[in-house]
């Protein structure tokens, strides 16, 4: 259902990011509590994509996408606090969030390109 595997092949190289952001903000930051939400919500993308191509039905399919997009949301959030706190540079920031709001475009364009076939 996902062309090119565009989403799949992006959301598998953010979590990788987001696993490397999270090791330094563990290891050089220290801190733990918002470095694990990161981590949880950015990889909870690409999870979810994943899950997606292998739902049961286009209504799981296009659950699972809605998941992952709320998740992309999520991570948004953490990343602007990260910032804001000054875990993050803007630099480092910028960065992540810009393939975090080309992931969520991509999801977005899915979802309706899917529900547009649907009816």
């Amino acid at each position: 259902m996902i062309q090119n595997n565009v989403l799949l092949d992006k959301t598998l190289e953010f979590s990788v990011r987001i696993v490397r952001s999270y090791q330094y903000l563990t290891r050089e930051k220290h801190e733990e509590i918002m470095a694990k939400q990161l981590l949880r919500s950015g990889t909870s993308i690409g999870a979810n994509a994943h899950e997606a191509v292998y739902g049961t039905s286009k209504q799981d399919f296009i659950a699972k996408l809605h998941i992952a997009l709320k998740e992309a949301s999520e991570t948004e959030y953490w990343l602007i606090l990260l910032t804001r706190t000054e875990y993050l540079t803007t630099i480092q920031s910028e960065s992540l969030m810009s393939d975090c709001l080309e992931i969520k475009k991509i999801l977005i364009a899915t979802l309706n390109k899917t529900k547009k076939a649907e009816a």
